[in-house]
């Protein structure tokens, strides 16, 4: 397995001659082969590269000053990358590449404004995220944390019949919210283990043919689901849709399922949903605040499961994110349309 170490001796920050002006700064160490990719083009071409190489982000300050002058930024969601940072890098800025779909750290309007191409690796993480969606979902339906735990705190005397009693997965009714690439693949993996799918997206009139699900109101997946997962994106509209009022509608018995962002649900009102009986389990990748502290009230839960964001996090879709990543930056470098451009 590689430290840190290694990846700092390999892609040490180095600064050269070079003939077009500005840089390019990387705010975090990607998989190599994107972070080759990128390295061999600022070699062919004499630009500057700068890597951040601590396993931390770049505080804002410092990520402000190590940008100022670039001519491309590789960046990811933990990057706050607002009109202050923009004009803070100058005019040079030609393009922001990020290595995630998600863009909702980065001010879209601010960089329209400024002619910055923005890209993003959407598609590729589909599969493993659904994957992981799925993963959890089984593993709070059956109680896995809780048993491990159980069995942690010396509480596994002898088979019991009447004890860690799961919730059944066939038959059971799955509610998606955000039925887009994720969602539909999450629906199609429900559908083999037998469930019920609902299906909810603003876009969406209930009662609308889609494949693999029913659509409906969003009041009504929240009543009839069994599990609901969310899959939406994080914007003005989404923030807290899962409130204090959404949670009450769910089933005491229902489970909630979050590959999406940490802010989609109000943390405070899951807390107490959970440790009142509103609900029965909830299983996260995503946190508000991310990372959550590990003294965190939910972290002290037995029927909550928490993993650190790990939707994409297999070799193969990783490496594939970098290379997008890295595609993405030399097009905007290269003043070329880039493959995979946010809308």
């Amino acid at each position: 397995m590689k430290t840190l170490l290694d990846y700092n001796a390999r892609y040490p920050p180095f600064w050269r001659a070079k003939r077009m002006s500005g840089h390019v700064f990387v705010t975090r160490i990607i998989p190599a082969p994107g972070l080759d990719r990128v390295r061999d083009y600022c070699t062919e071409m004499d630009i500057a590269l700068d890597v951040w190489g601590e396993r931390l982000p770049p505080p804002y300050e410092v990520l402000c000053a190590r940008a100022s002058g670039a001519v491309g930024v590789v960046t990811t969601v933990n990057d706050r990358i607002d009109a202050f940072f923009m004009n803070g890098v100058g005019a040079t800025l030609r393009v922001i590449s990020q290595m995630a779909v998600g863009v909702d750290n980065i001010d879209l309007g601010a960089a329209r404004a400024r002619s910055i191409a923005i890209g993003h690796t959407p598609g590729v993480l589909t599969d493993a995220t659904a994957d992981l969606t799925f993963a959890l979902l089984l593993a709070s339906a059956r109680r896995l944390y809780e048993s491990t735990r159980y069995i942690e705190e010396g509480e596994w005397l002898t088979w019991a019949p009447a004890e860690l009693l799961g919730a059944d997965i066939s038959g059971a009714t799955l509610g998606v919210i955000g039925y887009g690439r994720i969602g539909q693949a999450v629906a199609r993996r429900a559908r083999a283990f037998d469930m019920r799918v609902l299906a909810y997206s603003p876009s969406l009139i209930p009662g609308t043919e889609v494949s693999g699900a029913d659509t409906v109101s969003l009041d009504r997946l929240l009543r009839e689901s069994d599990f609901v997962s969310l899959h939406c994106p994080l914007n003005d509209h989404t923030r807290h849709l899962i409130d204090a009022d959404a949670l009450a509608k769910m089933q005491p018995s229902a489970r909630l399922i979050n590959t999406a962002r940490g802010g989609v649900v109000d943390t405070a009102a899951l807390y107490e949903a959970l440790i009142t009986g509103g609900l029965a389990g909830a299983a996260l990748d995503v946190t508000d605040p991310e990372p959550l502290p590990a003294d965190h009230p939910l972290m002290k839960l037995h029927n909550v499961i928490v993993v650190p964001h790990i939707g994409s996090a297999t070799v193969a879709t990783r490496d594939r994110m970098a290379l997008m990543t890295a595609d993405n930056l030399i097009a905007g470098l290269r003043g070329d349309p880039l493959p995979h451009a946010v809308g």
